[in-house]
């Protein structure tokens, strides 16, 4: 899994640069979870996340629940295309509470 990890003002921003499917979750999982105990606020930036499917969804629905628990501000930012159509076609987007900006040379489906 490729993730990279940089720190402003404060946030830890992680970019997540691959799919995130059944394949790929159990190790993101285990290295997005050493995050969980910062106590800092996290910023997943999805922008790189060409594929998801229901174990991605999954993940994001546990890092959000598991932020909840150590008292982590957690928030989804630059929603890949791929991330909008599974939170859409479930009905997820309000749960997170991220704002979601659907870009312009996005393909309709």
């Amino acid at each position: 899994m490729a993730i990279e990890v940089s720190e402003k003002n404060g946030i830890t921003i992680i970019a997540i640069q691959d799919d995130m499917t059944i394949y790929t979750a159990s190790e993101q999982k285990a290295q997005l979870s050493q995050y969980l105990h910062s106590g800092r606020e996290l910023q997943i930036n999805l922008a790189g996340v060409s594929e998801m499917d229901s174990a991605g969804l999954q993940l994001l629905l546990w890092l959000k629940q598991e932020a909840g628990r150590n008292d982590i501000k957690l928030s989804l930012v630059r929603h890949s295309q791929a991330v909008v159509e599974v939170l859409e076609l479930l009905n997820l987007t309000g749960h997170f509470g991220d704002p979601v900006v659907i870009s312009a040379n996005w393909n309709a489906s």
